[in-house]
């Protein structure tokens, strides 16, 4: 049996296929170890008291602004006014983007004292540090052009509430009775602080590996029963320069770490609007939804070591959170003891309203609604026989009202024997991978798809005017079509050099030189930033490069191969056409299009970076002047630069896809 060249290319497509599926599945895998001697020593039983409860909050992504929506100023007041004075939460985090700093044009970024000055007079007016904990954050706008931490430009030092103490990570410890909770804050902010929007991915340096382990050591040495780790960003958009430990890393090692909640995504743009996930290193991470156009907070309970948590739109009201049984989907075998709910004897549900709960009752599956009881502040509870459900998934519904004719109901599953539920794929993707180096496969893939298939037709070219390869016969197609127009394009050494060596420089030379954080000069290329003496590793810059490739340079190819074609055709029928005003307008649009828009992107740039980065600028500015040249050279070319390619095509003038090989002298083979 003969196996061809198409079957072997189809089989190892499919075995490269299957490995790059099969690292993606082990990738996105959420099957936590479960660790038999951890749950052992944590076993609480679980009656109908008070005891071994507490419960916090998490806002994020604030984005306090002096230009834009001063509803988000007002509706933050009275979260810390009233929200906070009704659910009582032991400690709230504030995980970064306290403020927007971003220009009035939403272009540029600074930081405006302004916009610092409203967030410590609101925490200081609605009284918020004599009713709880507030520990906040920095998140990557609230570290726009700022060089360190001892610039002027670090507000969050004078106006956030922990920024004074603990101006990056830290850690802070609160008891409940016999219970130690430990809250551990990571700031993962660049160090200097780019202006946007190379401000994106944050970084851990081996400075703050460091600290971030002193920290947990001294966690470890005290009796903490728990440790809920927080930040801005989400550790798929964390790097770290130590090369040995992740984010992911630092906070899976610590055993008694139960969480890691953070923000920054913003839902993406409401793709993902429920952004959790169970990292194969034994943590919960759970992104929350922005303050900022969602209005939403978080509010987290440790019930019996259990977590629970539920995100709550501002002024929706009943709050309701059922922590036993617990939601079957966030069940962490390798931080909590399943046999805790199998021996409990009571559902737990905790119940919030502006004004006094009148009743809270339950169901489960199908069966008739129970009441429950208040046993102190917002607790509620009710007597189940767990033995009942242990087998396979079933359902808890709870229905509050209030006093004053509020209602809330919520239904979620649960599972005592382990059944567990899926996560979605796209916040699987969203906090499981590397953005970094998502972003920089899809540049360098675009790099080697831009540059690779013009230097393999050149290289095929040489073969088949060499009489070593037969030319591909003619077919009416549109692939065809496109590659002898490529092929013709290729021929032409003062276009094709130009077309292969930008991509080639975008990878390796700079994109600018300007003013990256306040008044130092620095350099952007798009594997890092280096400015004030730092280099920052890329990360984003390879996400802007990206899209540099598709909406410019793949689309001047192939405008540039079309024109080259079209002017082939015109010298090899020995005439120019005339033609309409329409026709002239639609061939010239393309190029007119794609113009238009690299001449918006690089006055965005001039708005973010200013004048000089704006004339020192090859990716934006410069490039402008490139497709200017190569799209008018290509209208222009001379008889003798289509020699070369005369060696394999001729079109003829009507541009049917007939072609007859032409015999040229040696002496006219030379562009």
């Amino acid at each position: 049996m003969r196996v061809t060249k198409f079957t072997v290319g189809i089989l190892v497509s499919m075995i490269l296929l299957s490995i790059f599926f099969a690292n993606l599945l082990n990738l996105l895998s959420t099957q936590a170890l479960t660790t038999d001697e951890f749950t052992k020593d944590n076993f609480i039983n679980v009656t109908d008291t008070s005891e071994n409860l507490m419960w916090f909050l998490q806002i994020s992504d604030i984005h306090i602004s002096i230009f834009r929506d001063p509803l988000r100023i007002t509706e933050f007041k009275e979260f810390c006014q009233y929200t906070i004075s009704t659910i009582k939460p032991m400690v709230v985090l504030a995980s970064g983007d306290l403020t927007d700093a971003k220009t009035k044009d939403a272009i540029g970024s600074k930081q405006y004292e302004d916009e610092w000055r409203y967030y410590r007079d609101i925490l200081k007016e609605t009284h918020v540090k004599e009713k709880t904990l507030w520990l906040d954050i920095r998140g990557n706008h609230d570290n726009f052009n700022v060089a360190d931490l001892s610039s002027k430009q670090n507000y969050f030092t004078n106006y956030s509430v922990q920024g004074r103490a603990h101006p990056r990570s830290y850690m802070y410890q609160m008891r409940k009775r016999n219970t130690l909770y430990t809250f551990i804050g990571i700031d993962a902010c660049l160090e200097p602080g780019p202006r946007r929007p190379f401000n994106f991915v944050g970084m851990l340096d081996d400075v703050e590996v460091d600290e971030i382990n002193s920290l947990i050591k001294k966690t470890e040495s005290s009796p903490s029963n728990y440790t809920i780790f927080f930040g801005h960003f989400p550790t798929s958009c964390i790097l770290t320069t130590s090369g040995t430990e992740s984010a992911r890393d630092l906070i899976g090692k610590h055993k008694k770490g139960l969480v890691y909640v953070c923000g920054h995504l913003h839902r993406l743009g409401g793709l993902v609007p429920k952004m959790y996930t169970l990292q194969k290193a034994g943590f919960l991470e759970l992104e929350l939804g922005d303050w900022k156009d969602n209005r939403v907070y978080r509010l987290l309970a440790i019930d019996h070591g259990m977590l629970s948590f539920i995100d709550i739109h501002h002024r929706q009201w009943p709050v309701v959170l059922i922590t036993t049984p617990k939601h079957a989907l966030f069940m962490n075998p390798a931080k909590e003891n399943i046999n805790i709910l199998r021996h409990s004897t009571n559902i737990r549900i905790l119940a919030f309203s502006l004004s006094r709960i009148d009743f809270v009752k339950v169901k489960i599956d199908d069966g008739s609604w129970i009441q429950c009881k208040r046993v102190k502040g917002p607790l509620f509870v009710a007597p189940w026989n767990p033995h009942d459900y242990l087998q396979g998934l079933h359902n808890i519904e709870v229905f509050v009202k209030d006093v004053d004719g509020r209602t809330r109901s919520d239904l979620q599953p649960f599972s005592l024997d382990g059944t567990r539920l899926s996560f979605g794929v796209l916040s699987k993707l969203a906090l499981m991978t590397n953005a970094s180096v998502i972003f920089k496969s899809f540049f360098y893939v675009m790099m080697v798809l831009t540059v690779l298939p013009l230097v393999l037709i050149r290289y095929i070219h040489f073969l088949v005017a060499g009489g070593k390869l037969v030319k591909p016969r003619a077919r009416k197609s549109c692939w065809f079509s496109w590659l002898r127009k490529m092929w013709i394009l290729t021929t032409v050494d003062r276009l094709f050099w130009p077309v292969v060596l930008y991509p080639v420089y975008l990878a390796v030379g700079p994109w600018s030189i300007g003013h990256i954080v306040e008044e130092h000069v620095g350099a952007i290329f798009a594997w890092g930033i280096y400015v004030n003496g730092t280099f920052l590793p890329g990360a984003f810059t390879y996400c802007y490069g990206f899209v540099q490739f598709v909406t410019f340079q793949i689309p001047l190819t192939c405008i540039v191969a079309n024109a080259v074609f079209f002017r082939f055709q015109e010298l090899q029928s020995k005439y120019e056409r005339k033609e309409t005003l329409t026709r002239k307008i639609c061939r010239h649009m393309p190029f007119t299009v794609i113009f238009s828009i690299q001449v918006i992107m690089a006055y965005l740039f001039w708005l973010a970076y200013g004048t000089m980065a704006f004339f020192l600028g090859p990716l934006r500015t410069w490039s402008l002047l490139l497709a200017a040249i190569l799209y008018y050279q290509a209208l222009h070319l001379p008889e003798k630069c289509i020699r070369r390619a005369l060696e394999v095509w001729h079109v003829s003038s009507d541009a049917n896809v007939e072609e007859t090989d032409l015999n040229v002298s040696p002496a006219e083979k030379s562009n």
